[in-house]
C-alpha cells in the first residue's frame, strides 16, 4: 500500500511538473497578446512591415521559400523577452537580423547579425542566438543594417 502511495505521489508531482512546463513554454513561445505594431522607424525612416510572425506557426515559417526584396521585412514578435535563436533554412537571400528589447511603440537594438546566408539543402544550419534578451527580432534583406544606420543601441519606433 504505502509504494501505491508512492508512485501515485510521484505521477501526480510528474504532471504538476509537465503542466507548470507547459505553461511555461505557452508565456514563452505563444501568440503576442496586444496590438503588434505593422511598421517601425529608424533614424528617421519609416519602414511597412512586409510580414509580422506573432504565433509559432509563423515564427517557425518565417521567410523560408519567400520571395525576398530589398523592401521585405519581417517582424518575429514574442510575448516575453528570451534568448530567441534563428537559422536560415531554405531563405532565398542573405540576411540582417536585428534583435529588440520593446516596451510598447519604443524598442532599442541589443543584437545584430549583418548578412546571414542561406542555407538551403545541407541537413544543419548555422544557429544565430542574440547576447542579450529581445522580444522582436526583425529580418530584412541583407545591407539594411549599414544602409540604415543601425547599430547596438539603436533607438526604433514601432506603430
Amino acid at each position: 500500500m504505502v509504494r501505491l502511495g508512492r508512485r501515485a505521489f510521484l505521477g501526480v508531482f510528474a504532471l504538476a511538473v509537465l503542466v507548470s512546463g507547459a505553461a511555461l513554454a505557452v508565456e514563452t513561445w505563444g501568440s503576442v497578446a496586444g496590438p503588434i505594431p505593422s511598421n517601425f522607424t529608424v533614424n528617421g525612416k519609416t519602414f511597412q512591415f512586409t510580414y509580422i510572425a506573432s504565433n509559432e506557426a509563423q515564427r517557425e515559417a518565417g521567410l523560408m521559400n519567400r520571395k525576398i526584396t530589398n523592401d521585405t521585412t519581417m517582424l518575429f514578435a514574442w510575448p516575453s523577452p528570451g534568448y530567441y535563436s534563428f537559422y536560415m533554412r531554405d531563405t532565398n537571400a542573405s540576411l540582417d537580423m536585428i534583435w529588440i528589447s520593446a516596451n510598447g511603440s519604443q524598442g532599442r537594438v541589443v543584437y545584430i547579425k549583418t548578412d546571414a546566408p542561406p542555407c538551403i539543402g545541407v541537413p544543419t544550419c548555422p544557429l544565430y542566438t542574440p547576447t542579450s534578451p529581445a522580444n522582436y527580432v526583425i529580418e530584412a534583406r541583407a545591407g539594411f543594417v549599414s544602409t540604415n544606420g543601425v547599430t547596438l543601441g539603436t533607438e526604433l519606433g514601432f506603430a
